[in-house]
């Protein structure tokens, strides 16, 4: 494999387009199947990564990106996230926000995305967070559209300290490959105390 170089960026806003990129290329497969656009996808993340605190890291092969995760402080995040983790006893001043963590098919397995998730915890504890949450898509195991060679990324959170919070869920929408409108997807919490 290439060497790949794992790195957490100062400047959150430089080459966001070949990210929204990069973002909607991995998103685009099982389980998320999203069909965004890039004017879409670099708003967002110029939005999500406008404080202070939140956190780019990009894995690279010499310039070329080849993968991302953000973080981002819990309290910055919108209403629809905060609510049912507040709801769910979660404390939203003390957590850290993980968003993404997408890496291109050919260099996963070479720990990478512990190597995201060890960044994303650390710009978290830099900011005085106590826990971090993220989500995930949940999908019915037996969907058609699930390829045979779909790989439950439970075990890997797991073994990361994160924990399912059971009935804390929220509802996110998206356009899916395939379908001319948006639809509401679920998405189900995980919190790992720091």
């Amino acid at each position: 494999m290439q060497d790949v170089i794992v790195e957490r960026l100062t400047d959150r806003t430089e080459g966001l387009r070949s990210l929204a990129l990069l973002r909607m290329s991995v998103f685009r497969d099982w389980p998320y199947l999203y069909d965004g656009d890039d004017a879409h996808e670099e708003a967002y993340l110029r939005e999500f990564l406008a404080s202070e605190q939140a956190a780019l890291i990009l894995a690279r092969v010499d310039d070329m990106p080849v993968g991302m995760a953000t973080a981002s402080p819990l309290a910055d995040q919108p209403e629809s996230l905060t609510g049912p983790l507040a709801a769910a006893g979660v404390e939203i001043d003390a957590g850290f926000y993980f968003g993404e963590s997408v890496l291109l098919p050919k260099f996963r397995g070479f720990g990478i995305g512990h190597k995201f998730f060890e960044a994303r915890e650390a710009a978290a504890r830099d900011a005085g967070a106590r826990h971090a949450v993220f989500c995930a898509v949940k999908r019915d195991p037996l969907d058609a559209r699930r390829p045979s060679d779909a790989r439950d990324l439970a075990p890997f959170w797991h073994g990361r300290g994160y924990t399912m919070l059971e009935g804390a869920v929220c509802h996110m929408s998206w356009k899916e490959v395939g379908h001319a409108d948006e639809t509401s997807q679920l998405m189900q919490f995980w919190l790992k105390t720091l």
